[in-house]
C-alpha cells in the first residue's frame, strides 16, 4: 500500500515519462533477444487498448453533459461564438502555412534520394483497408439520425450537434418558465450537474491507468519496429517536427498577448494534457484530461465556459497539427519522386487540408484516412502515403499533443485577459449546488 500511496502521488505527466522511458527499453531488449520475444511484447499492446477502450467509453457522454451543463450555467452570447471561430480558423491557417513555409525551404524529399514505390500487393492491401474519404459522406454522418446512436457510434461531432440542440432547447425553456414562477427546471439542472461529476469522478479513476497503457503500446511499437524507419525518413521527420515546434511558439506568443495566462503556467499547466495526448494519439480520449488541465486553478485555472469551449467543443474543429502534417505530407512525397507541386496546387492543398483536419476523428491513424482526399487533390498517387507509415506512428502522437495545445490556446484565449477571481470560482460552484438545495427545500 505504500508504494501504491507514493505513486499515486506522483505527478501524472512524471508517470508518464517514466512509462515511456521503460517501455522502450523493454521493447528494444525484446527485440534484440529474439522474433519470439519481440512477438510476445508486441501483444502487450492489447493491455494498452483495454484502457483507451475505457477512456473512449466515457468520452462521449463527458463531451454531451458538459457541453450542456455550460450552457445551462453560463452566458453563451454570440460574440463568445464568433470570437472562438476567428482562433480556430487562424489557428489552423497558420498551421497550415507553417507546414508549407518548412516543407518549401527545407524541401526533405530531396534528401530522401529514390524512395521507390510501394509494392503492388501493399498498395492494394492498403486500399482495400482504407476507404478514400469523401467531405460530403462524412458531413451526411455527423447529422444525428435519433438521438441515441452518435453516443452509440462515439461520433463526436454528431453528440455535440445535440448538446447544442437541447442545451438551447433547455435555456428557453428555462427562461419561459421562470417567467411564470415555474421551477420544474431545476430538477433537471440538477440532473446533469450531478451526472456530470459523477462522469468526471470515473474519469479521474481511469486516468490513473493510463500510464500503464502508455508502457504496453511504447514496448509494443519498439517491439514491432524498431528504430529503423527513423533513419530512412529522417528529413521528413526533422521537417514536421520544426513545423510543429513553430507551431507550438505561435501558440505561446498568442496566448501570452491575448490572454492572461503566462506562457511558463500555459506549458507546465497542460503538461498532463500535452503528454496524454502523446502516449494515446487521440485529442479525443484526452478531452477529460485537457478540460481538468484547463480548469484547475492549481494549473492553467480559466473559467468553466472557456475550458468547456475550447476543451470540449473546439477540440473537434481545431486539429492544427493533423492540418499541417495533411499539408507537408503530399510536398515531401512529390519532392521525393520528382513531381514538384506549383503555387496553385499548393493552394488546393490548403484548402483541402483544412477539410481534411476538421474531418478527421479524434483517433489514432485517423489522419492517413483523410490523407488520401489531399493528394488525390493534387494528382498525387495515394499508394504513396504507404511510404510514410513506418513514421506515422510516431508523427501521429505529435501532431496530437499540437492538437491538444491548440484546445488549450482557444481555451485561454477564450477566458481573456482578466484571471477569475476567487469570488467568481465560488460563484461558479455555488450556482452548480443551487439545485441542490432548492429541491431540498422543496421536498421539505
Amino acid at each position: 500500500m505504500g508504494v501504491i500511496a507514493f505513486w499515486a502521488k506522483v505527478p501524472l505527466y512524471v508517470r508518464i515519462v517514466i512509462a515511456l522511458v521503460l517501455g522502450a527499453i523493454l521493447g528494444f531488449t525484446a527485440r534484440g533477444m529474439s522474433p519470439e520475444a519481440a512477438q510476445q511484447v508486441a501483444g502487450l499492446k492489447e493491455i494498452s487498448s483495454l484502457v483507451l477502450a475505457l477512456l473512449k467509453a466515457l468520452a462521449t457522454p463527458l463531451i454531451l453533459l458538459a457541453i450542456l451543463n455550460a450552457l445551462l450555467k453560463t452566458e453563451i452570447g454570440g460574440k463568445m461564438a464568433r470570437r472562438m471561430a476567428f482562433y480556430l480558423v487562424t489557428n489552423t491557417l497558420a498551421a497550415i502555412c507553417i507546414g508549407l513555409l518548412v516543407a518549401n525551404i527545407l524541401r526533405p524529399g530531396t534528401w530522401a534520394g529514390n524512395i521507390g514505390r510501394p509494392s503492388v500487393e501493399a498498395a492494394s492491401e492498403f486500399k482495400d483497408a482504407k476507404k478514400p474519404y469523401d467531405p460530403l459522406e462524412d458531413i451526411k454522418n455527423k447529422i444525428p439520425t435519433n438521438v441515441i446512436r452518435p453516443l452509440y457510434d462515439d461520433n463526436v461531432i454528431s453528440v455535440i450537434i445535440l448538446a447544442l440542440t437541447f442545451g438551447i432547447a433547455l435555456r428557453k425553456v428555462r427562461a419561459e418558465q421562470q417567467a411564470e414562477g415555474v421551477h420544474a427546471y431545476r430538477s433537471v439542472e440538477n440532473f446533469i450537474a450531478t451526472s456530470f461529476s459523477a462522469v468526471m469522478t470515473a474519469l479521474h479513476w481511469i486516468i490513473q491507468l493510463v500510464p500503464i497503457a502508455v508502457f504496453c503500446v511504447v514496448a509494443a511499437v519498439i517491439a514491432k519496429e524498431g528504430f529503423d524507419p527513423f533513419v530512412a525518413l529522417g528529413g521528413f521527420i526533422v521537417a514536421v517536427l520544426l513545423a510543429l515546434g513553430l507551431q507550438v511558439a505561435f501558440y505561446v506568443i498568442r496566448v501570452s498577448l491575448g490572454s492572461w495566462v503566462k506562457p511558463m503556467r500555459f506549458l507546465t499547466g497542460g503538461k498532463d494534457a500535452l503528454l496524454t495526448a502523446f502516449s494515446t494519439a487521440s485529442s479525443t480520449i484526452t478531452m477529460p484530461v485537457t478540460y481538468e488541465a484547463l480548469r484547475d486553478k492549481e494549473k492553467i485555472g480559466v473559467r468553466e465556459q472557456s475550458a468547456s469551449m475550447g476543451a470540449l467543443v473546439g477540440s473537434n474543429f481545431n486539429n492544427d497539427g493533423t492540418a499541417l502534417y495533411e499539408a507537408m505530407a503530399p510536398l515531401f512525397i512529390a519532392q521525393a519522386i520528382g513531381q514538384p507541386l506549383a503555387i496553385p496546387q499548393q493552394l488546393i492543398i490548403v484548402f483541402m487540408a483544412v477539410i481534411a483536419s476538421v474531418g478527421a476523428a479524434g483517433i489514432p491513424e485517423a489522419g492517413l484516412v483523410t490523407m488520401l482526399l489531399v493528394f488525390k487533390s493534387v494528382n498525387l498517387d495515394v499508394s504513396y502515403v504507404l511510404l510514410i507509415l513506418p513514421v506515422d506512428w510516431f508523427l501521429d502522437r505529435c501532431r496530437t499533443a499540437v492538437n491538444v495545445m491548440g484546445d488549450m490556446s482557444v481555451g485561454c484565449l477564450l477566458d481573456g485577459k482578466t484571471q477569475q477571481t476567487e469570488e467568481e470560482r465560488q460563484a461558479e460552484e455555488d450556482r452548480a449546488q443551487e439545485t441542490d438545495s432548492t429541491k431540498n427545500i422543496v421536498e421539505a
